[in-house]
């Protein structure tokens, strides 16, 4: 398996970002939407459309995305927004 990272907008590796080293990761499913994705994207991390399109043709077409960087509570709490219309979703260290 490949894996593909493409540029994140506002991420620099190795630097400290949102103060905290946690990523919420989102995964494709055959039942959600390109809307309700991009909305509930929007909705739990504060993104522009433009970031929540991308993340989300990022889910569809690689069946993943890190759609957010906090620490964990932040992360945690993005995650169970995401979690609240079906969608699988980790939590995890970088």
């Amino acid at each position: 398996e490949q894996t593909v990272t493409l540029p994140r907008p506002g991420f620099s590796e190795g630097v400290d970002n949102q103060a905290g080293d946690w990523i919420v990761v989102v995964f494709d499913n055959p039942v959600n939407t390109f809307e309700q994705v991009i909305g509930i994207l929007q909705q739990a991390t504060g993104c522009s459309l433009e970031e929540a399109e991308m993340e989300t043709w990022e889910v569809h077409h690689l069946g993943r995305s890190v759609v957010h960087y906090g620490d964990h509570a932040e992360c945690d709490r993005a995650a169970g927004i995401i979690s609240t219309i079906g969608i699988n979703v980790k939590v995890d260290k970088l």
